[in-house]
């Protein structure tokens, strides 16, 4: 969006806005539909969550400047966005030893401390993603790029568990 945003006057004009400085610099802005939150910046920048696809971003994004215009905002042409993190959860169903894991795995890519969090921690190079993964077999990966890393992870983490002999 380019320059400064006035996030005070733009809580005023935009329904549904919140806006507490005190609390977090951005104002929080929620859309029922496609369902996310997006937060604004006053340098302009705005991060938008919750989104389930590619789709739903555009559209989403869409939604915001347009009523972001309807407060009084002027914005020149479309924005430019990129997806940064997708986040996505999967079962790999089956129950792991997450001890054995750590070692399988390999010790400089993880962290496991149960008593501290009940899932390892694994950080996979390629992709570059973060996965947490549970000891019911359920994980989580963040930081993916694209959803093609997703599948490429977990497609990577099972072979991985399967010839460790993890699975079962």
């Amino acid at each position: 969006m380019g320059k400064e945003l006035d996030l005070n006057s733009l809580a005023l004009n935009l329904s549904g806005a919140e806006y507490d400085p005190q609390a977090f610099p951005g104002l929080v802005f929620r859309l029922k539909e496609p369902k996310t939150t997006t937060l604004l910046f006053h340098s302009g920048k705005l991060v938008c969550t919750g989104a389930k696809t590619p789709e739903e971003v555009k559209r989403a994004i869409e939604m915001v400047v347009m009523n972001i215009r309807k407060a009084g905002v002027h914005i020149t042409g479309p924005p430019a966005y990129e997806v940064q993190n997708v986040v996505a959860s999967a079962d790999i169903g089956h129950p792991i030893n997450l001890t054995s894991a750590v070692i399988s795995l390999g010790l400089e890519s993880v962290e496991y401390e149960p008593e501290v969090f009940p899932g390892l921690v694994y950080h996979m190079k390629d992709p570059k993603v973060v996965i947490l993964l549970f000891g019911s077999g359920k994980l989580v990966c963040a930081g993916a790029r694209k959803p093609q890393d997703v599948e490429a992870a977990i497609k990577k983490i099972t072979a991985e568990l399967r010839s460790a002999d993890l699975l079962h």
